[in-house]
């Protein structure tokens, strides 16, 4: 077994022998690559006090120096490890994965390591390795996705009795899990709000592959899966056939041929994080027609507060995570039908938004990132700072602020 890079990455330092940094070593089910969301803005952030170790899922490939570890700098602090497994090595994979990180982190003597899971799937490979802390960041109620392994149930019960911290990824979650964990707390989604404002600045030329769309422009960015509901949306694009549905994101783990397909909606593929304002800024409605499915009945969805801070009013189907959150407060319009949809958009295009993005500007003050993993960062600290004094070291006092 052996530990490889891309040489044409640069390298920190990050795992090297003698770094006086902790470790976070995070278990993902989740490619880093594959869409920026809640574990990039909390990790990139965690490594101005740890070096952050993301593990990926394995990948099978047929080749000689298959059983190794892909190491990559993917942020400053911040690398990826992916077990790259042979095939025939399949039925052993949880072993083969267990042993290579072992192997890695061996490589950090004396440097303390916090786990942090955002897959109870990892405990089968990460149960006996030692750390300091265990945190378990719930951000999706996984064994409710489409094609989720049947022991999901079970790992998430294992991780909840290992786990020292829980985070929720949303309200509905919190209150589904409250009473299976004593150190239980609530985060919901946040927003890189400086990121998305840029979708306010006027001036800037429409995306190439966007540009020729007519107005009005009504707007869906994220992973389309089965939390999509594209009869839903099928159907409101039919009754306004002069309105236009832009939709940004990979399709996954459904048949990319069940998309509807019509002239008025427009399927512009994976975009990455940073070119998202420039897209935002050229619509003229946000639109969230999520499924109302058991995949969507704990999210909170990341795009709703990255739609208001980009000055875009939001038509979505009744998420309770959203409805709690905003649409009671008045900041997002709420429809589960089709006509229902098509009135809320003709009620917000014809409405006035200068007071209501006053009110969108108060809410997102207090919905930053930096601020969530201040707040998690202060657990972290408190829990390893309370049961032995050796670990007053683990987290510097004079690390950056976030």
């Amino acid at each position: 077994m052996t530990f490889s890079r891309d040489p044409d990455r640069p390298h920190t330092g990050t795992g090297a022998v003698g770094s006086p940094r902790p470790l976070l070593v995070c278990f993902s089910h989740l490619r880093w690559g594959f869409v920026w969301q809640r574990p990039q803005h909390l990790l990139v952030r965690a490594a101005q006090s740890f070096d952050v170790i993301f593990i990926e899922e394995p990948v099978f490939e047929a080749e000689d120096n298959a059983d190794r570890l892909e190491i990559q700098e993917a942020a400053p602090g911040v690398v990826v490890a992916v077990p790259v497994l042979s095939p025939a090595q399949a039925y052993r994979a949880d072993r083969l994965q267990a042993d290579l990180i072992r192997d890695y982190l061996r490589g950090r003597p004396g440097a303390r390591q916090v786990f942090w899971y955002y897959t109870p799937a990892a405990v089968s490979i990460s149960a006996d390795l030692p750390r300091d802390l265990t945190i378990y960041d719930n951000m999706d109620e996984l064994s409710a996705f489409q094609g989720a392994s049947p022991e999901l149930i079970a790992q998430e019960a294992d991780l909840l009795d290992q786990a020292d911290l829980v985070f929720t990824g949303g309200r509905s979650l919190y209150e589904a899990k409250r009473d299976r964990h004593d150190a239980l707390h609530c985060f919901p989604s946040s927003v890189d709000a400086a990121h998305f404002y840029r979708a306010r600045e006027t001036g800037s030329p429409d995306p190439e592959d966007q540009a020729a769309i007519p107005h009005p422009r009504l707007g869906f960015f994220g992973v389309i899966d089965e939390r999509l509901d594209r009869e839903l949306l099928a159907a409101v694009a039919d009754q306004r056939p002069d309105w236009h549905f832009v939709m940004i994101g990979p399709v996954v783990k459904i048949d990319p041929a069940s998309l509807p397909q019509r002239a008025n909606i427009h399927w512009l593929g994976p975009k990455s994080y940073a070119a998202l304002p420039d897209y935002l800024r050229h619509w003229d409605l946000g639109f969230m027609p999520f499924a109302q499915n058991e995949a969507t009945r704990f999210i909170s969805p990341t795009k709703t507060p990255e739609f208001l801070a980009a000055g875009l009013q939001v038509v979505s189907t009744p998420i309770v995570d959203v409805v709690r959150d905003y649409g009671e407060a008045g900041l997002v319009a709420v429809s589960d039908t089709p006509s229902g949809i098509v009135l809320s958009a003709e009620a917000l295009f014809a409405g006035q938004k200068e007071s209501w993005r006053e009110r969108v500007d108060r809410r997102l003050a207090s919905s930053s990132w930096d601020g969530t993993w201040q707040a998690m960062h202060d657990l972290i600290r408190a829990r390893l700072q309370s049961p032995a004094p050796e670990a007053l070291d683990l987290l510097p006092q004079d690390a950056p602020p976030v």
